[in-house]
């Protein structure tokens, strides 16, 4: 048996920001490569601290979904996985034993040589009949002055094209550091461009900035008086959201240190903890605000309130894919990144098979069957706000100065909204939903939404529109 996770940022604020990588988790669980296929997040659940909890396999390879390697992947990841490793990840990537779990952390799928194959497909895809004659190439980078690391997975690809002979002449430019892609008249000869943006997902730069700064009007644009003559542009859409993508995952995957076909175990602990789930389900449950209702080997999930309602006024779903989808939203269609506030919209039905209820409950409730059995059966460790204000690094450094009274402040407004009981903060919980008590949910460690909160709180900017660090 052998989990695969992925793992991407995320985002508070945003709900298409996950939009990337819940669709390579689909690719791959379709390949059926490996027994499951789990996602995690910076921002978003489950949380980097639950996600390896919930991985049914001992065996488990993580890969960062970023595009090039950076605070994230050697900082942020490591630590809040609790690798045990900090700084560059070495090309076969880190493996540690954690939790009776082998788990093996890889670079990021943007660094892997394959990526170039990638760049050349969406490059074909804008112009089939590009030439080594008269084509140039443009990889357009986002480039940063704070890591070198941003620009020499650009630099590195364009190297590669360049010397595969594919196209008259290869650049890298760049959004934030030289050479910017605004100069691009002046270093460009070839009649023909093609612009392939080496980024992880289309968003306000592919949409917006990059066009700006190069003057496109739209997937082809011509510019008839350009220094070196008449040019023709072809803007291709960002690598990282190619299909191909899914195909590096699985070679980083099979090239990390100590990858094995064979696999492990089912992890003991996950086991009993979705035995003893099934068993309630199969009598009917409720769980926070899902009711859950057996039928026939079947299994029912609805918003609680909405017991009663005749089954044809209400949206339904087959699959655990369809249940995320209708539950990413609260009915104002704002983005639900903690899944446990008290916002699940109404309206909607998902009837799954008992294979499926697994992944659907995943869907409406991250990590919460797994933290709450651990709970009931006293394994479960409280993580003190202290002990998470000093892990914290980069931006977030600052909630390590946060006064217990504006720690408490933030509670009161971000936590009075959610069903868990703060056990990281003394609160007790003495039953779960385990023992029949719906709302009774477990949290051990305080959530990043509260982290980012607690610093808007000490920067006096609570209350604006955007949290920080996005």
């Amino acid at each position: 048996m052998r989990s695969l996770v992925l793992i991407g940022h995320g985002s508070h604020l945003n709900g298409e920001s996950a939009g990337a990588v819940y669709r390579y988790a689909e690719l791959l669980r379709a390949r059926g490569l490996y027994d499951e296929v789990v996602e995690g997040y910076w921002k978003e659940e489950p949380s980097l601290r639950q996600v390896l909890r919930t991985a049914r396999s001992t065996d488990v390879t993580v890969i960062p979904m970023f595009i090039s390697e950076g605070y994230f992947t050697e900082t942020v990841i490591p630590r809040e996985l609790g690798l045990g490793h900090q700084g560059p990840v070495p090309p076969e990537g880190v493996a540690r034993v954690l939790g009776g779990k082998t788990v093996r952390y890889t670079l990021p799928y943007g660094v892997h040589p394959g990526m170039a194959d990638v760049i050349l497909a969406r490059a074909r895809e804008v112009l089939p009949d590009l030439s080594a004659r008269d084509t140039a190439l443009i990889v357009l980078g986002h480039g940063t002055t704070r890591n070198e690391n941003s620009n020499r997975v650009i630099y590195r690809n364009a190297e590669q094209l360049r010397d595969s002979g594919h196209f008259a002449e290869v650049h890298a430019l760049f959004l934030d550091e030289d050479p910017k892609v605004g100069t691009w008249p002046e270093v460009v000869r070839s009649p023909r461009v093609v612009v392939v943006p080496f980024f992880a997902s289309e968003g306000w730069h592919t949409l917006e900035t990059i066009p700006e700064d190069m003057g496109l009007t739209g997937e082809v644009t011509v510019f008839p008086e350009n220094p070196h003559g008449p040019q023709t542009v072809y803007y291709a859409r960002p690598v990282g959201t190619h299909a191909s993508v899914a195909d590096v995952i699985l070679h980083l995957a099979e090239e990390a240190r100590g990858a094995s076909e064979r696999g492990g175990d089912e992890d003991r602990t996950h086991a009993e903890a979705w035995a003893a789930f099934l068993a309630l389900a199969r009598e009917g449950t409720r769980v926070g605000e899902a009711l859950i209702t057996p039928h026939g080997g079947l299994f029912e999930l609805r918003h609680a309130l909405d017991e009663g309602r005749p089954s044809d006024d209400l949206t339904t779903v087959v699959t655990p894919e369809g249940l995320r989808d209708l539950t990413r939203r609260d009915e104002g269609g704002h983005h639900r990144p903690v899944h446990t506030f008290r916002t699940l919209p109404r309206g909607w039905r998902a009837v799954l098979s008992e294979a499926d209820l697994p992944r659907g409950m995943h869907s409406l409730y991250p990590a919460v069957v797994e933290e709450s059995y651990a709970h009931q059966t006293h394994t479960l460790r409280a993580t003190p706000w202290p002990t998470t204000a000093r892990r914290q690094t980069g931006i977030y450094t600052k909630v390590q100065r946060a006064t217990p009274e504006q720690v408490e402040a933030v509670a009161r407004e971000v936590c009075s909204r959610c069903l868990k009981t703060r056990l990281w903060a003394g609160e007790r919980l003495p039953r779960t939903f385990f023992a029949g008590v719906p709302g009774a949910i477990p949290c051990p460690e305080a959530c990043t939404y509260f982290i980012a909160e607690v610093r808007e709180e000490v920067s006096g900017k609570r209350g604006q529109e955007t949290v920080s660090g996005e």
